[in-house]
């Protein structure tokens, strides 16, 4: 027993090597010939799988372990999802999303039967429906790390891809309405599948709010970086795990309990703790995917598979084009966004596999259309070269996004180049300090560029965009946006990341500042303070009070100003400290001498 204990401890310290090792040399080998990371997990899958040097066996199992990074990749951006942006994005997710689904799917439908007539129709569609998804897996984390989440095609990308794993359900019915094996005895069938999935996302939204935010505050309580991370996967796993035993895409679980933390004080603990663990699942799924290729199936039909895989990305390409200008996205954004979604996706061996057992494909149809997937998906880095290319250019009245990475570094980083933000990188270059600016709206950055500024394209108070502008070195941040939603617990963790580097927030209003004062260490201004305050001078030295005055009116001012919003924060009361201001009728007696 101990002897049998010792060699599966070995056996797997040993495939850990393997898989680590591989994925090592073939990331630094594609990164460094600028093809990207996913392209680098499938050469590396192919040659140790079993089509390769045969080093690794069982790759089902290790893709099935694996698939724990898309629920956790999810997870991770339902946390970046409130309920308010959600319902913002539902004409997307709700007309963009099935209409891309339906028409790439019924194309390769028709391809499919056209091609290999021998498939019948119900094959056809159980094959060519499935290849309608895209990889959420290979674009979600393409649209993070190069900061274009937010972009417009990137929103509409996201909602289509959200569509897609919701899509799962409605798919797993048709397969399962066309099935020709005998029913499994208390298997969820046709819509009472749907039934159960619409209350199973209500059980889950409904345990968020009253059971995990609980949780959370008493985990916030005992401050145990442990406890936070064992909460987040028992999250993950929980909400998966229902969808799972519905039958559902349990990375939609995943991604509805992401959404119940979006609000939540503890949403950057929760991320900061989990990212860890999907980026190596991640590279794991994929090279399993790589492991999974039947190369034999390539091998002894090349054209069609070949073709197949080109007529996928094709369509896909044509339809999610046509659909993008329909629903406003200029030419460019339409073509970048054709392209980030033209791979078939990894759902699509979950929906074969599911169509193999209802016996209406072969497995040998199965190895085709995933050896499809699997070159499609390889596909998408040499895509995305050509379509950051054309992002690159700039032609006359279009903005050219630069993402911050290419920035020098420099001693101050300015978040936010509007009216408010142009004014402090001035000063602070007046000063002799070296500037780097960045803005999340294209039109401020087109407009800056007429002016020989550079602004760079990103969401400045994602952690991630502010390492690749190199935070880390710099002396202090501004946060000189418009956002009334900006808080002391969203920039708590850009702190804790730079613990050298100063933090300044423009805040809107008291209230806003009331928020921001949750953290002692970020300075605060408030955005009309200090030029109502200069209009007052210029009026009283207009009225002819003397200047040893006017400095004693606003010295007395400012003094009861900060005591003012020292007793709002620390009641959580508006109302209180009204006796600090001027004008009240219970307000402090100030007496100034008259001259």
């Amino acid at each position: 027993m101990e002897e049998a204990s010792h060699n599966l401890v070995a056996d797997v310290m040993m495939g850990g090597v393997v898989l680590l090792g591989a994925a090592l040399v073939a990331v630094l080998l594609f990164r460094r010939l600028g093809l990207g990371a996913v392209l680098g997990y499938l050469v590396a899958g192919i040659v140790i799988g079993p089509d390769g040097f045969a080093l690794i066996g069982e790759p089902e199992t290790i893709l099935a372990y694996s698939e724990i990074g898309i629920i956790l990749l999810l997870f991770l951006v339902g946390l970046e999802l409130s309920p308010s942006r959600l319902w913002l994005l539902r004409r997307d997710i709700l007309l963009f999303g099935p209409l891309q689904v339906a028409l790439c799917g019924l194309a390769m439908f028709a391809v499919i039967l056209g091609v290999i007539p021998r498939f019948s129709w119900e094959a056809a569609l159980v094959l060519g429906l499935p290849l309608a998804l895209s990889s959420t897996a290979q674009v979600l984390p393409l649209l993070q790390s190069r900061g274009r989440l937010k972009t417009d095609y990137g929103e509409k990308s996201f909602s289509i891809l959200l569509f897609q794993d919701m899509s799962i359900v409605p798919l797993l019915t048709i397969v399962a309405a066309l099935s020709r094996a005998p029913a499994e005895e208390g298997a969820i069938s046709g819509w009472l599948l749907v039934i159960y999935a619409i209350l199973a996302i209500v059980g889950l939204v409904l345990a968020g709010r009253y059971l995990l935010s609980p949780l959370l505050r008493l985990v916030g309580k005992i401050s145990e970086r442990e406890l936070f991370i064992v909460t987040g996967l028992f999250t993950v796993c929980a909400s998966a795990a229902v969808m799972q035993m519905i039958g559902v895409s349990p990375a939609l679980g995943a991604f509805v309990a992401g959404v119940m933390l979006a609000e939540s004080p503890y949403r950057h603990e929760l991320e900061a703790d989990i990212d860890p663990f999907r980026s190596i699942l991640l590279g794991l799924f994929f090279l399993a995917v790589g492991m999974l290729l039947d190369v034999d199936v390539i091998l002894a039909q090349p054209l069609l598979v070949v073709g197949l895989a080109a007529a996928l990305i094709a369509i896909k390409i044509g339809v999610i084009f046509l659909l993008g200008r329909f629903f406003g996205l200029n030419t460019k954004a339409s073509i970048i966004m054709a392209m980030l979604l033209s791979q078939g996706g990894e759902f699509g061996f979950v929906l074969f596999a599911a169509a193999q057992q209802a016996l209406l494909i072969e497995s040998e149809a199965a190895s085709l259309f995933g050896a499809v997937i699997t070159l499609s998906m390889a596909s998408t880095p040499f895509l995305m070269i050509f379509a950051n290319r054309l992002a690159a250019l700039k032609s006359s009245g279009e903005v050219q996004l630069d993402d911050p990475e290419i920035a020098d570094q420099a001693s101050v980083i300015v978040v936010g180049h509007g009216r408010f933000g142009q004014q402090v990188a001035q000063i602070m270059q007046a000063a002799g300090r070296t500037v780097t600016l960045i803005d999340i709206n294209p039109q401020t950055i087109d407009l800056s560029g007429e002016f020989g500024r550079k602004v760079f394209y990103g969401d400045g108070t994602r952690i991630d965009l502010l390492k690749r502008a190199g935070a880390e070195k710099a002396s202090a941040i501004f946060f000189c946006i418009d956002d009334r939603d900006l808080d002391a617990e969203t920039l708590i963790p850009v702190r804790q990341t730079f613990p050298s580097t100063k933090l300044f927030v423009r805040a809107f209003d008291r209230q806003q500042a009331i928020t921001l004062m949750h953290d002692s260490e970020i300075s605060i201004v408030r955005e009309v303070f200090e030029s109502s305050i200069r209009m007052s001078v210029d009026a009283l030295k207009l009225f002819g009070t003397s200047k040893e005055s006017i400095t004693q009116i606003v010295s007395e001012f400012r003094r009861r100003d900060k005591a003012r919003l020292r007793a709002q924060f620390k009641s959580g009361d508006m109302h209180a400290g009204q006796h600090h201001s001027f004008g009240g009728d219970d307000s402090d007696d100030f007496l100034l001498d008259q001259d």
